[in-house]
């Protein structure tokens, strides 16, 4: 009987140790995937690019918890501040923190609760759309008023590079929801197409199984 009781505690600091190392990991190549970004300037103005860092987050949220998806978010940011730097005083990695921390929160609440392959593909199809929604008010309130104060660039110049891909938008609100609204829900949808193939062959890594 001790031997049984000593044997919990034992597991469940394996389990920690285990998630804590396995967040690190998808920590540290989610920055990583930061760099590789690319413009898609047919489709947007190419200062808002395209990359797939909140990959790991997906990962680490259906292998670990909602929690560790949001904890993988944070690391990231943290480590793009502390080795490259910020020019915005930091308000592109907080922006790139809760937008990404939405995305893997929700999709990893709704994962807790139904835990099948459906349950997954809906859960990030709504964190998704999550994220694309709160980009709108992020983007319109924060991030642009930032890039007008650090970037030296008037908000007409902004709107100009919309207008440049579609003439008839007039705005900044109405940009972000014709343009980053559903650029954010793609890009989300695509973290979520690159997860659904490689979660299986990663599973046993991200569980500790071997």
């Amino acid at each position: 009987m001790k031997t049984t009781t000593a044997t919990v505690p034992a597991t469940k600091t394996y389990t920690t140790i285990r998630n804590i190392t396995v967040s690190a990991m998808l920590s540290a190549v989610a920055f990583i995937l930061m760099f590789l970004e690319f413009p898609l300037p047919m489709l947007i103005p190419s200062f808002v690019k395209l990359d797939v860092s909140d990959l790991p987050a997906l990962l680490g949220t259906f292998a670990l918890g909602p929690v560790y998806g949001v904890v993988i978010e944070l690391l990231k940011n943290l480590l793009h501040l502390l080795i490259k730097g910020t020019s915005s005083a930091g308000v592109g990695e907080l922006s790139n923190f809760l937008l990404g921390a939405a995305f893997a929160f929700t999709a990893g609440m709704i994962y807790k609760h139904h835990k099948s392959r459906k349950a997954a593909i809906a859960a990030s199809i709504i964190g998704a759309v999550v994220m694309g929604v709160i980009s709108v008010p992020m983007n319109y309130l924060v991030v642009y008023p930032a890039y007008v104060v650090f970037y030296h660039m008037p908000m007409e110049a902004i709107i100009g590079m919309y207008q440049a891909i579609l003439p008839s938008v007039n705005g900044l609100l109405e940009c972000l929801v014709i343009f980053n609204l559903p650029f954010t829900i793609c890009k989300g949808l695509l973290d979520a197409l690159l997860c659904y193939f490689i979660y299986k062959p990663l599973s046993p890594i991200l569980h500790g199984h071997r």
